[in-house]
């Protein structure tokens, strides 16, 4: 395993990194790659493992790499393009612009609001219903990836292992049944249109930025207690998630294939917790008690299909520990994995 990052650099690096199975998913799916909504936390990440499995592809015409957002960083875009993905400035709201965008047979589908729900519901579905619809329609013909989550599921007995992607969706709160509307939507276009189409239910992904574990490790820094009837996770490293997103393009059907991408391990909260509280020096306080069910996924269809996420639990969990204790960047965007109303 790789040495832990120390500088956001270091970290973009690792996350982006293809393993030999994503180059060999690319070099199944010919032609140009574009990832719709690529501005959020996992986004140009994504985008630049796709320039660098492509690159390892090779061939005689180089595959272009298109990254779609409203690019309010104007920084975020130029260290995109510096790593070879093109971007492109679009909100995907707006039909027509979304009709000028760039041919693919090969997108990848991340657009999505959910903090705001609350205060704003109907912007919510708007980002995650209708965009879905303007998208689908434009690329009608290609091959998609489109990211969905785990919330779709209703919170499930501790020791289940998780929900399957079986069973039947039963979302809580205006944030998750959106999320089911925009499942159904690429199944619509699956069913009308043969568009092929898999669906990656996540979470929750961790990049040393942001993730369960550090918003565990701020909240232990800053005293903060932490609450515990959403006393169990699962968790995959974003690179992980990356790799898994982009191997899932060759295997895109329709009917749509539906995976959930997450860690397979059941972990306890107070656990985790109490492990980083040891490599930060300082005992987190526990607020509540655990409950009997949580929001978790079972992974048996993703390892069959793709095989085990490569990162230890353990090492995420030193890497958090230095990378928090030391002051380092943070998004400041905590995950509320804790809600266990699915109001975000």
């Amino acid at each position: 395993m790789p040495d832990a990052p120390r500088t956001e650099a270091e970290l973009d690096d690792l996350l982006s990194e293809p393993r030999e199975a994503t180059v060999e998913a690319l070099r199944k799916v010919p032609g140009d790659v574009i990832v719709l909504g690529a501005g959020g936390k996992m986004g140009p990440t994504l985008a630049r493992m796709a320039v660098r499995a492509a690159e390892r592809v090779g061939g005689t015409k180089r595959r272009r790499v298109i990254a779609v957002s409203r690019f309010s960083s104007r920084a975020a875009r130029e260290e995109l393009e510096r790593h070879g993905v093109e971007t492109v400035r679009c909100d995907l709201m707006d039909r027509d612009a979304v009709a000028r965008l760039p041919e693919a047979p090969n997108v990848v589908y991340m657009a999505g609001q959910k903090f705001g729900t609350r205060e704003a519901p109907s912007r919510t579905w708007m980002s995650n219903v209708v965009v879905p619809a303007i998208c689908a329609e434009r690329y009608a013909g290609a091959r998609v990836v489109a990211f969905s989550t785990g919330n779709v599921y209703p919170l499930v007995p501790v020791s289940s292992g998780g929900a399957k992607e079986t069973d039947a969706a039963d979302p809580i709160g205006e944030y998750a049944a959106s999320c089911v509307g925009r499942e159904r939507i690429f199944e619509h276009f699956a069913t009308t249109r043969a568009t092929r189409v898999a669906i990656v239910r996540l979470n929750y992904a961790i990049d040393l930025r942001y993730g369960v574990l550090t918003d565990l490790a701020t909240k232990i820094l800053a005293g903060t207690p932490i609450p515990l009837a959403m006393g169990h996770v699962n968790v995959i490293w974003q690179g992980d998630a990356n790799r898994a997103a982009l191997e899932l393009l060759p295997r895109a059907a329709a009917p749509p294939l539906v995976v959930n991408v997450t860690g397979s391990e059941t972990l306890s909260v107070q656990r985790l917790a109490t492990t980083l509280g040891r490599r930060l020096g300082r005992a987190p306080i526990f607020q509540g008690s655990e409950r009997p069910d949580a929001l978790l996924s079972d992974t048996a269809r993703m390892r069959g299909l793709l095989g085990d996420p490569s990162m230890p639990v353990a090492m995420m969990l030193d890497w958090v520990a230095g990378w928090v204790g030391a002051g380092r960047p943070l998004l400041g965007k905590p995950t509320q994995f804790e809600q266990r109303d699915g109001a975000f």
